[in-house]
């Protein structure tokens, strides 16, 4: 699981390798570090922002560890989604249901759409959305662009993806 974490240490040298020695010694893999050495939080600690993989079960040992050397843990949040993806729908969304179209993808489990912008211009003519989807990773983005697809070509909806390049 991909962990958030936001911790505040002492302004004393040491103090950010104590931060992130649990971590590793609990199989944990960072991601990255962002150290506000310069900036201070009201009680006079640095701030630190720290993102790693760890599994599940690690994750209370790793607070624990780091409460008891006397490192401030401030936030511990899961970010579960790491791949966005943005697509645009065309056709008659609101009257075949928008909502099913939405739930399609927030059924699957792994992805989700967590913005919607909707324009209707008149009410027999096409309507246009922008969805923005999020998923667990990249196999699981393209499964919910499938999903969404298939039920755009039942709905006579056309799907809209950004174009890939790649350089050289």
């Amino acid at each position: 699981m991909r962990v958030s974490m936001d911790i505040e240490l002492k302004d004393v040298p040491g103090q950010l390798l104590l931060a992130l020695n649990p971590i590793s010694e609990l199989k944990g893999n960072l991601i990255s570090v962002v150290h506000h050495h310069e900036n201070h939080t009201p009680r006079g600690l640095i701030p630190v922002q720290v993102v790693f993989d760890i599994k599940p079960e690690n994750l209370e040992d790793v607070i624990s560890r780091l409460e008891d050397s006397g490192v401030e843990v401030a936030r511990v949040g899961e970010e579960r989604f790491l791949e966005h993806i943005a697509v645009i729908l065309i056709g008659h969304i609101v009257h075949t249901d928008i909502q099913d179209t939405i739930a399609s993808i927030d059924r699957t489990g792994y992805a989700e759409v967590v913005d919607l912008s909707l324009s209707m211009p008149c009410i027999d003519n096409p309507s246009s959305a922008y969805l923005k989807i999020d998923a667990v990773g990249k196999k699981e983005i393209k499964d919910a662009i499938s999903v969404l697809k298939n039920v755009a070509s039942k709905k006579d909806l056309v799907v809209i993806e950004p174009i890939e390049t790649e350089f050289i």
